[in-house]
């Protein structure tokens, strides 16, 4: 077995308890004034997939930014709370020290080197490792395994390819760090139904093969509590709802504002577009 498989897990493996990051109580603040979240506690445990819920605007990825340390580009800070992996404090640690450590981001909108071709991107998410380049090209490899439509494009320059081959190029580019958690920022933005259910089903196996523990902000609530174990729901900043994806599914709350459906069955929009009003876990 090589190296790059050593995580390997069972596929009927279920995640641990222990919590690999912790997000307890934090807030966060734009340009010293505006605060965006407000007292947001988590947990991710080990070989787990998280989903970060809610609709757009309600602090997911700013949740990412702060555990991943890439608020201060956008001048912004965590002004209360810690945040912590393997039970360390890490929210005051450099963006890179943070990868070396074994936390990525893939950013929301995919965010590939346009003028690079598929495979020099991947590589350039081996860049902070030392373990030499034929430790790296096994897990380039490895990548190609599960994203065998980037081995097909491999020459092509990133920006010429397809929504979908972006974000699995992303991914692939995050995997390359050999990372023990990936936050991953909305991967279903402008993908087709069916790519989503691709890239969302690779997630899955690279979770129950490789190790990997996701921390996921996504608006589709449908796809992300069918795939993940644990979620959580933001609204304006805070966590409004939490619990096992399978609760959260039948939860009636979450199943009529956010899956569209009730008792009754589904709800068009119309139905429901006054829900921030009625909201039971609220009041």
């Amino acid at each position: 077995m090589s190296d790059a498989q050593t995580l390997n897990r069972a596929a009927n493996d279920q995640p641990t308890d222990d919590a690999l990051l912790e997000v307890r109580n934090i807030e966060v603040i734009y340009n010293s004034v505006i605060l965006v979240l407000k007292g947001v506690s988590l947990k991710v445990p080990k070989g787990g997939i998280t989903a970060l819920l809610g609709g757009n605007g309600a602090g997911k990825t700013t949740t990412l930014k702060a555990i991943s340390n890439l608020l201060k580009s956008e001048r912004g800070e965590v002004t209360k709370g810690q945040i912590l992996y393997r039970g360390e404090r890490v929210q005051d640690m450099l963006p890179s020290d943070l990868v070396k450590r074994g936390v990525i981001q893939v950013m929301e909108g995919r965010h590939c080197f346009e003028h690079l071709t598929i495979e020099e991107n991947l590589m350039t998410g081996a860049y902070t490792r030392g373990d030499g380049r034929a430790k790296v090209e096994e897990d380039l490899e490895l990548v190609y395994t599960y994203f065998p439509r980037l081995k097909e494009r491999r020459k092509s320059q990133a920006g010429y390819t397809s929504g979908g081959e972006q974000q699995m190029c992303a991914i692939g580019r995050a995997l390359m760090s050999r990372p023990e958690t990936i936050l991953l920022d909305e991967p279903s933005m402008g993908l087709a139904p069916q790519l989503v259910e691709e890239i969302f089903g690779i997630v899955k196996d690279l979770n129950e093969r490789e190790g990997v523990s996701f921390l996921l902000a996504e608006q589709n609530t449908n796809v992300a509590l069918r795939f993940a174990h644990q979620g959580y729901i933001l609204e304006s900043g805070r966590v409004v709802m939490d619990g096992k994806a399978s609760d959260l599914r039948e939860n009636p709350d979450v199943k009529e504002f956010y899956l569209g459906m009730s008792d009754e069955g589904r709800k068009s929009f119309r139905d429901t577009r006054s829900y921030r009003r009625r909201k039971r876990w609220l009041s």
